[in-house]
């Protein structure tokens, strides 16, 4: 019992144990970081937004393999060694004797080893599950990028190491005659007069040499404090140097992340600026100590006093928009809203429009043609890829004129991206290029990663690398993540999408394309602002009888009309998309030039399926429709179901009950709109009878607890699920109604 006890006694006093303990009392902020990765790759933290994703199939190249996995064990073992290297400033008070002894940063890594060896052995679990079944790959693929990851890490610790053992030999060289004769006197003393047994304020009974064997710490007490600190005062500075390379390095990584050799993957990015975090807060805390607080506020204070006089610029701008005169912007006030929303300039655009439909007719081959309005739901890649099957699939029934029976395109965020693309594939089609609608090449080009720049963007760009101008359409801009998914998707979509909305106003004219009202809303107030090739104003309010009814405020902005003086059609159609899909906090808000300046951001926050558009749309040429067509159907494409009773909100905790109220809208946001929306095709259906028509093709996961992501990131087992999905009994059920229609 007694040798148990002692075995228990020197295992609870040993350095790696103590240590461990010691980061729960001391300075806890530095833990959080290690809950973000665990919690991150378990799946926990951030997975709406598929941060998973970015740590368990990093892209390189847009391609996750050894390269990739080793960019990333590299920049984690950054990560790693700025732990150590901040703990050791930290704690080196506590371990005291380690500054008698050769290479005492070694020994101190060895024994906070702890912390690291569980996350890595959690991580490579998860990363090779996530690697099978996630992203399909098979036993040898998985080894190489697990001696990637490996071999990333391994390296960038012995590069650490290698830069300590020259400080550690540079500095014990300089201090060995001093070590040695304290020694020598200690010796002489001790050997007459043993000394009492020491105290300190941590008991530490063992710990780990430098070739892993257990050692008695050594007693320093013959040494001055002042020596002592001045030993761990030198390592210190060697440390500080560590960790200033690795921010100068990031900072020319934000500079330079436009060549592709250098767009590394965001996992990587994401782990050094932590690393960077860890070294500013070890700094703070060391040189400020109970000032560190008030320090902090100030410097807020001066940044927050810059940002309101405009010296320094974090917005995001829509690229093509003239943001360069100050004076000559509109106002945004009730009254120049109204006014945009006024008859006269209603009736002008519906009349213009009504040109455009009576083009769309001549194009039919029959007096009275089925008109089919599409609308696709938001849901980052997700939807986008959904909507790009099921367009595929759509377009195939028609014999290829899918296209061309549709006058109208609207929706949000990812399912935007996705209808967007087809209808430039179809265009260039038109033109004459060969170009096959149902090639799965273009699913794959849609459903490609954007999560990857965009993230690693944010950290080199947005946080802490140099503002970089650029020129696009005519106009300077600064570049930001807002950039960085607009060149992704670019590439993605193989410059097809590059262009700006003159480019579409004269095709779409002509009906030789159906239109498309990309959608934002503003912040401000909740408007909407609708985004099209010609002014669309009708669109501003619903039309009412103003001898039964008070005319209604207008609820939306027509953005052509509104920014002309700015030049509005000059903006191109990838910052339109971004606007239509800026999810909060990925993308950047766009503001745009009024007065007062106004923001925008998702339009899923306002109507996530497109079909508050589409049913204004119809309500406004109602007559004309009833006249000329036989059939209107609006073929409705969501990524999620229309009845959702699979993720209901739950308090099953103390916490959940008491968070529930405060999520309640976050969790039955889409399903408010659906309710709503039930009421506006009621309406409708009541107004057109027989004549109207809803298909709605939903993505319903083969398994209901696992739907794929949404985020801008899907796996390879995700894309394979959306693409079955259309195969669902209630899809199938939906083509054969489309098909009876069709007759």
């Amino acid at each position: 019992m007694d040798k148990l006890k002692q075995y228990f006694s020197g295992f609870w006093f040993s350095m790696p144990v103590q240590l461990l303990l010691l980061h729960f009392r001391r300075y806890q902020v530095f833990l959080v970081f290690w809950y973000v990765l665990f919690s991150t790759v378990a799946g926990g933290f951030m997975r709406t937004f598929g941060a998973d994703s970015l740590f368990l199939a990093p892209e390189y190249f847009g391609k996750i393999n050894v390269l990739s996995t080793a960019i990333v064990g590299f920049a984690l073992g950054i990560f790693i060694m700025s732990w150590n290297i901040t703990t050791f400033i930290l704690f080196s008070k506590y371990f005291r004797f380690l500054a008698t002894t050769a290479q005492p940063f070694l020994k101190y890594c060895i024994n906070n080893a702890v912390l690291p060896v569980i996350f890595l052995v959690f991580y490579f679990s998860k990363a090779v599950s996530y690697a099978r079944y996630q992203e399909l790959f098979g036993a040898t693929e998985i080894s190489w990028m697990v001696l990637g990851f490996a071999g990333g890490i391994i390296t960038s610790i012995l590069i650490a190491f290698a830069y300590f053992f020259g400080a550690d030999k540079t500095i014990y060289r300089s201090m060995a005659s001093v070590i040695d004769t304290a020694n020598v006197h200690y010796a002489l003393v001790s050997k007459n007069n043993p000394l009492p047994k020491e105290r300190t304020e941590l008991r530490i009974d063992w710990f780990f040499s430098a070739k892993m064997a257990l050692r008695k710490p050594r007693d320093v007490r013959h040494y001055s404090l002042a020596f002592l600190d001045t030993v761990f005062k030198r390592h210190h500075f060697a440390a500080v140097i560590a960790i200033a390379i690795a921010f100068f390095f990031l900072i020319g990584i934000g500079y330079i992340s436009d060549t592709r050799l250098f767009q590394l993957p965001a996992a990587a990015s994401i782990t050094v600026f932590f690393a960077i975090l860890i070294a500013a807060a070890g700094a703070i805390s060391t040189f400020l100590h109970s000032w560190s607080i008030p320090v902090m506020v100030l410097v807020y204070l001066f940044v927050n006093f810059l940002y309101q006089k405009d010296i320094i610029d974090l917005r995001n701008k829509a690229y093509g928009l003239d943001y360069s005169s100050k004076t000559v912007r509109p106002v945004y006030s009730r009254e120049s809203v109204m006014h945009q929303a006024g008859s006269a300039e209603i009736a002008a655009d519906k009349q213009v429009y009504i040109n455009m439909l009576n083009q769309w007719k001549k194009k039919q081959g029959t007096t009275k043609p089925v008109m089919y309005l599409i609308n696709t739901s938001g849901g980052g890649i997700r939807s986008a890829t959904f909507t790009m099957n099921a367009l595929q699939q759509l377009d195939s029934m028609f014999g290829g004129k899918l296209l061309q029976q549709t006058f109208l395109i609207s929706g949000a965020s990812g399912g935007m991206l996705g209808a967007a693309y087809f209808r430039e594939l179809y265009y260039r089609k038109q033109k004459g290029e060969k170009i096959n609608l149902q090639d799965k090449q273009y699913i794959d080009d849609i459903s490609n990663d954007l999560l990857n720049p965009l993230f690693s963007s944010f950290v080199t760009r947005d946080l802490i690398g140099p503002a970089k101008p650029f020129t696009k359409h005519g106009y300077s801009y600064t570049k930001d993540r807002g950039y960085a998914f607009e060149q992704k998707l670019n590439e993605n979509t193989h410059g097809y999408l590059n262009r700006t909305l003159n480019d579409y106003k004269e095709p779409e004219a002509k009906a030789e394309i159906p239109l498309i009202f990309f959608n934002a809303v503003i912040t401000r107030d909740g408007r909407k602002l609708v985004m099209a090739t010609h002014p669309a104003r009708f669109m501003t309010r619903p039309l009412t009888d103003s001898t039964s009814i008070l005319p209604f405020d207008a609820d939306a902005i027509d953005f052509r009309s509104f920014f002309d003086k700015q030049n509005a059609g000059n903006i191109g159609v990838l910052s339109a998309l971004r606007m239509n899909a800026t999810f909060p906090y990925v993308l950047p808000n766009v503001w745009l030039p009024t007065n007062p300046v106004i923001d925008v951001m998702d339009a899923g926050l306002r109507d996530n399926f497109g079909q508050e558009t589409s049913l204004r749309f119809i309500e406004v040429f109602r007559d004309w429709l009833k006249e000329n067509t036989s059939k209107v159907v609006l073929l409705q494409l969501r990524d999620r179901s229309l009845s959702d009773w699979d993720r209901p909100l739950e308090g099953t905790s103390l916490f959940g009950t008491f968070t529930k109220p405060f999520l309640l809208l976050q969790n039955n946001w889409y399903k408010l709109q659906d309710y709503y929306q039930h009421d506006q095709l009621a309406f409708s259906f009541e107004a057109y009878g027989p004549q109207f028509h809803r298909i709605c093709f939903q993505y319903v996961p083969s398994r209901k607890e696992a739907p794929a992501s949404l985020s801008f990131h899907i796996t390879a087992a995700e894309k394979r699920d959306i693409a079955l999905a259309l195969k669902a009994e209630d899809n199938r059920k939906e083509f054969k109604r489309l098909r009876s229609l069709m007759k």
